[in-house]
């Protein structure tokens, strides 16, 4: 499911999310069904500006409640496993020396590093493209560096386990009793350092600050942590919901109780055990890296991006070349040994590889810090990480002791995930596996219609100025009642056509003749929860009208629509009234009242308008950020001032139904005047646009 989403990601599932077409070839480590804050901001003022485009597009069609039950006989299965290649550095060469130019040329991607290790040694590392497009400098998987995004937790929680096996922490106490600040309470119970790892703190989502301009806005961890505490919206342990802030807060821990810097702890801890040289989370870069980062792209023909500065450092600034990062991952594919070094004791690495409770049996779970990854028959672990400009993935095959890393400086403009293509294209050819045999189930059309319906992601904003982002991050599940399936608006093939999900066992839902898989389960209030491949968060059906996707596109198109023909129409209505020596028949009173009506309209108007601008300056990563207070507090004073001019559109309105010199069309255009700047006032309510509190 995963290329619907591209969460904020600057880390990973992190600060900026883009929306891309998801089939079984393509999986992104962020899955969130969420448009990128910008484009769903700009499409907000899009919408409410433009009108009611949206209003008409179609819901899904009414299912045939009639048909007949589908036979339980299982399917069978004519194709047999394929062959699989033998993984060696020869045959690797061969695959990917194919694969990657051409990827890379096709995606207009600037460079790419790909490295495998196999039985506890580098079996194969190799560099495509240029790390420096304009110098022709080529990537190196020795010595380039590439910013693999959350990834950089992976080093997080794996200091965490350390100071675990030292009994300094214990995962399942409360994390308030390592701090020295107090996370308010809430829900009856702690968050602990397993809900962390899990990603199940019940934090909503926060962005603001996650990247700064330069190294001289930078804040040390205990500064960010304190000002820029998320609200909790799930009880801990329940509801998984990606969190960058909690990740922050780990490494905090780290700090407290092993008295180090946690760029200090690395560097000791593993860089140099490691023999990770061309390694840091250091920002700016050491003066000795610096002549090896790679430069980052959008586009590989275009200009390069300067260096990004994570906030979240212990959450996505990591720096690494691609072999120094094989390092790391033949550590762990050894539960915790490397060379002559134990990094962990060997049962302190099982149990952070260990699936962790809370998630259906037929899905894949969090691990501690890693996520659960299953194809073609074996149990994966890894993570994925994304910046602006790099994007990358690291895969442990356990049982068979191999392990994946690429990283790609550039997105492209590739419409299919070249890492999770490229993935596919490994494990269906070294690890195959038997298509699926599945049954067909009799239960299969009901249970389809009982799922469909409109669901929000759990990492969502949701108490803040940017709540407005979920709910035009919605999504559908529709029925197909041809075959019983169901579809997830967005989610497309390799053929750009709809994904089709077939029910397998009870509410599981497996992607026709593909991987993926969806499970929904009801949750205390009676909702349907869709889990899905990738663990770290879930999708909520929304159950109240009011937050629902086309309801607000109604609303908003219907008001600025509404408000901007008024201003539109007055110079004209004053032209023409002009041409035709027709005066203005109102009494003083009532002409008052027209004029503060209209500057209710303009206050609106300016609002929306003031909001694009604001959404404009974050083109750059640092846009999200403390430097854009001000003008959203001056947004907020006139969205405040128009909103509660509605009570004067109102007024006006009532006023005019008693004037019999009004026209009768008058009284009505004012009427839904009124109407409008009540739906105005309530949208920029009712999604906390009007938060002063400008902690998002």
């Amino acid at each position: 499911m995963q290329q619907m989403f591209h969460v904020f990601a600057g880390l990973g599932s992190g600060p900026r999310t883009r929306l891309f077409v998801w089939s079984s070839k393509q999986k992104r480590e962020a899955f969130t069904v969420k448009l990128s804050m910008r484009a769903r901001l700009f499409w907000l003022g899009c919408a409410t500006v433009f009108g009611c485009a949206a209003i008409f597009a179609q819901a899904p069609k009414p299912v045939d409640t009639k048909a007949a039950a589908a036979p339980t006989k299982p399917a069978p299965s004519e194709d047999p496993a394929p062959k699989a290649h033998e993984l060696t550095a020869d045959d690797l060469g061969a695959f990917l020396d194919g694969f990657m130019p051409q990827q890379i040329e096709h995606a207009d991607i600037a460079g790419a590093v790909v490295a495998v290790v196999k039985d506890g040694k580098l079996l194969f590392a190799r560099g495509y493209g240029y790390a420096d497009v304009e110098k022709k400098v080529p990537v190196s998987p020795e010595t380039t560096l590439f910013r693999p995004g959350s990834i950089s937790k992976l080093f997080t929680w794996t200091a965490v386990m350390q100071q675990v096996e030292l009994g300094k922490l214990d995962l399942d106490r409360d994390v308030n009793d390592y701090l020295d600040f107090k996370i308010p309470p809430a829900f009856g119970k702690p968050i602990t350092l397993r809900n962390i790892m899990t990603h199940s703190t019940g934090f909503e989502e926060t962005a603001k600050d996650l990247f700064v301009a330069s190294a001289d806005d930078l804040r040390p961890n205990a500064e960010y942590l304190r000002v820029h505490m998320p609200t909790r919206i799930f009880p801990p342990g329940t509801t998984p919901a990606y969190s960058n802030y909690a990740t922050t807060m780990a490494a905090y821990i780290v700090e407290r109780v092993s008295g180090q810097n946690f760029n200090d702890y690395v560097e000791e801890h593993f860089f140099k055990p490691l023999d990770m040289m061309h390694a840091t989370f250091r920002q700016p870069l050491p003066e000795a890296l610096k002549p090896f980062m790679s430069q980052g792209y959008v586009l590989g023909s275009g200009e390069p991006k300067p260096f990004e500065f994570v906030q979240v450092a212990p959450a996505g600034s990591l720096s690494a070349s691609a072999v120094d990062m094989t390092h790391f991952m033949v550590m762990h594919l050894q539960n915790g040994r490397y060379g002559d070094v134990q990094i962990l004791k060997p049962e302190t690495a099982v149990e952070m590889h260990a699936r962790q409770a809370g998630w259906p049996p037929a899905m894949n779970a969090m691990a501690l810090g890693f996520y659960e990854q299953s194809r073609n028959g074996h149990r994966l672990i890894g993570h994925g990480g994304d910046t602006v400009s790099f994007h990358s993935n690291l895969h442990l095959i356990l049982d068979s002791g191999v392990g994946l890393f690429v990283s790609y400086n550039s997105p492209g403009r590739a419409e299919i995930d070249p890492r999770g293509s490229l993935f596919d294209k490994f494990m269906d050819r070294y690890f195959p596996g038997a298509p699926p045999t599945d049954p067909v189930l009799a239960t299969a059309g009901e249970d389809a219609r009982s799922v469909a319906g409109t669901y929000e992601v759990s990492r969502r904003f949701e108490t803040n100025v940017l709540a407005v982002t979920t709910a035009l991050g919605e999504t559908k599940v529709s029925v197909n009642p041809r075959d019983n399936t169901i579809s997830v608006a967005g989610f497309k093939g390799l053929n750009q056509q709809p994904l089709h999900f077939r029910e397998i066992s009870p509410m599981v839902f497996r992607e026709v003749d593909g991987h993926a898989k969806i499970a929904f389960v009801g949750d205390p209030l009676g909702r349907r929860v869709a889990y899905i491949d990738y663990p770290f968060m879930v999708f909520q059906q929304v159950s109240n009208a009011l937050d629902k996707q086309m309801v607000n596109y109604v609303i908003m198109g219907f008001s600025l629509s509404v408000i901007g023909l008024t201003l539109l129409l007055w110079p004209i209505g004053a032209m023409i009234r002009k041409h035709y020596g027709r005066p203005l028949t109102l009494d003083p009173s009532a002409k008052r009242l027209r004029m503060l009506v209209r500057l209710v309209c303009f206050g609106a108007v300016a609002f929306v308008v003031g909001l694009l601008i604001f959404v404009s300056k974050t083109s750059e990563p640092s846009g999200l950020s403390e430097r854009g207070d001000t003008w959203l507090h001056l947004l907020q004073v006139v969205g405040l001032l128009a909103g509660l001019g509605s009570l004067i559109a109102i007024y006006n309105s009532l006023k005019s139904w008693g004037d019999g010199q009004q026209w009768f069309w008058n009284k009505i255009w004012n009427t839904l005047l009124a109407i409008s700047c009540v739906g105005f006032f309530w949208f920029i309510y009712h999604w906390h646009l009007l938060n002063f509190h400008l902690n998002y």
